[in-house]
């Protein structure tokens, strides 16, 4: 009896070797029972359903629960190996790119690492994850494998080919995507993930027209059918498109076809209603995220930020920041410069304060020329010298040229609300030199400033200035200099100039009359 027990045991746990070994020829883990030898298959049979009187207390049989132990240590030991060797690859291929054979032969020796060890090539898409931000990198990591499906017969699966169809439209092959995709269809494979990652890669390379068609096709197809991924792509095409009455139509066919709408289809929506500035939908839709069983994420409060700065509700920007303060002060600097904006616009009495702790999150080499003139404008309008000559200095350095009037108009204002007439002049020939936008009033300031302060031959040079620039005297231009001139009882110079007005046609105010 004991020995019985023993063959027994013994059968049973050569059976569960064979099965559970990925190395066998004569069965896999997916082998039906039925294809597995009748002796055999009874003995397995006894052991599974508790037969067997070497068990453990919870009825688990102590060869099964020593394997299965066994089993999750090494499978969790693999999933630890699995992100630190993807890891370390990433970081060996990034480090050679450009170098097309060092890559080739990294991926080599790292083949059976990357198809053949991990059920559905897990190793090989944590890779292509990791490499995102290297799309081109990516593409020729996944060629590699493209060549391995023919050379190993290891052929490509439908997450693989739809994969490969998303890194091509990042890398903006378009191309190579439909390729990917014809191969796919060819093969036998016609998924809706296929579709849905063409899809994408015609709306990321602005094909709206071509991802339509692609959906229509889709609908058509008899063994395969849109998804909620499909459908939030083309929300998300729609409201890029600011085509609001075709994403608000896309929604409602989802809720017509029952299907139940994700993360990503509404915040496709808010996206869409951001882009199309309308504020009061894009918080209707947030607040039904609040209410439903699809609760807002990281994502979803970004939108929201982003929406808050462009309409300029400050309070609400502020609560909406509040809740992603930490991501966006690291990772969303394009958000930052949003909330500056918002802040030179508005009329916040501290908001110097609070763009200045946002400007302290930029780095350096994230200069931008729009951010750097409304600076410039900002600081003027609050008459801070300082603060207006940096910038005004940082966008000489970075040769930005300023081409508005009304921000030189509010530059001449501040220099004339400080009397800082020697700094308006210096600033007049920097801006002279680099092109920006000078204007009448630019030197009608400058001549006002240098009257009030007697200092009358250099406000008759201006008009030397003035004519270098094609800029020609008007009447007010002459106004200005009668007053100085009655002002400091210049009664020749006064006479002069005033037969020069009536040469040029302008009549004389009574106000600057000697008569």
């Amino acid at each position: 009896m004991k020995r019985a027990r023993k063959v027994s045991d013994a059968v049973a746990a050569e059976m569960l070797m064979q099965i559970c070994s990925l190395k066998t020829k004569s069965m896999s883990l997916f082998t039906p029972l039925s294809n597995i030898p009748l002796s055999s298959s009874r003995s397995f049979i006894r052991v599974i359903s508790g037969q067997t009187h070497n068990c453990s207390s919870d009825g688990i049989p102590k060869s099964i629960s020593l394997l299965t132990e066994k089993n999750t240590s090494l499978r969790l030991m693999g999933e630890k190996n699995l992100t630190q060797v993807v890891s370390e690859l990433t970081n060996e291929l990034t480090s050679h790119i450009g170098d097309s054979e060092k890559i080739s032969a990294i991926l080599e020796a790292n083949n059976s690492f990357l198809i053949r060890s991990y059920c559905k090539g897990s190793a090989f898409f944590e890779l292509l994850e990791r490499l995102g931000s290297w799309p081109q990198l990516a593409l020729e990591v996944f060629n590699w494998r493209r060549k391995q499906a023919v050379d190993s017969g290891i052929p490509m699966l439908s997450e693989e080919y739809s994969k490969g169809i998303t890194i091509a439209g990042r890398a903006k092959n378009v191309n190579l995507a439909l390729e990917l995709f014809t191969d796919a269809v060819n093969q036998g494979i016609k998924r809706s993930c296929i579709f849905n990652a063409l899809m994408a890669a015609y709306m990321y390379n602005g094909l709206a027209e071509k991802s339509q068609s692609l959906f229509r096709d889709l609908k058509r197809e008899p063994t395969c059918s849109p998804t909620i991924v499909t459908y939030n792509i083309l929300i998300s095409i729609f409201g890029r498109l600011m085509l609001v009455d075709h994403m608000e139509a896309t929604f409602r066919e989802i809720q017509e076809l029952n299907l139940s709408p994700n993360l990503s289809t509404y915040n496709n929506l808010i996206a869409g209603y951001v882009t199309a500035w309308m504020w009061d939908e894009m918080e209707k839709t947030f607040w039904r995220m609040e209410a439903g069983p699809v609760k807002p994420n990281v994502d979803t409060h970004l939108l929201m930020l982003r929406g808050y700065a462009h309409s300029n509700k400050l309070e609400k920007m502020e609560k909406a920041y509040e809740l992603v303060k930490d991501h966006v002060n690291t990772k969303e600097i394009p958000l930052i410069r949003a909330m500056i904006c918002a802040y030179c616009k508005s009329s916040d009495t501290d908001r110097i304060r609070k763009i200045e702790a946002l400007l302290k999150l930029i780095p350096e080499n994230e200069y931008r020329p729009w951010l750097n003139v409304l600076l410039i404008r900002v600081y003027a309008q609050e008459d801070m010298m300082e603060g207006m000559e940096n910038s005004i200095n940082e966008a000489f350095e970075h040769r930005t040229s300023v081409t508005t009037v009304h921000v030189m108009r509010s530059i001449i204002a501040s220099y004339f609300r400080s009397s800082a007439v020697d700094r308006l002049a210096k600033f007049v020939k920097q801006a002279e030199s680099a092109s920006w936008r000078v204007c009448r009033s630019l030197y009608h300031c400058k001549m006002v400033m240098y009257g009030s302060q007697n200092r009358l031959e250099e406000m008759e040079n201006v008009l030397d200035e003035m004519e270098n620039f094609n800029i020609d005297p008007s009447k007010k231009t002459f106004i200005i200099m009668c007053k100085a001139y009655i002002k400091f009882d210049q009664r020749y110079k006064l006479e002069r100039l005033l037969g020069l007005m009536c040469k040029h046609g302008f009549e004389i105010p009574l106000e600057v009359s000697p008569f």
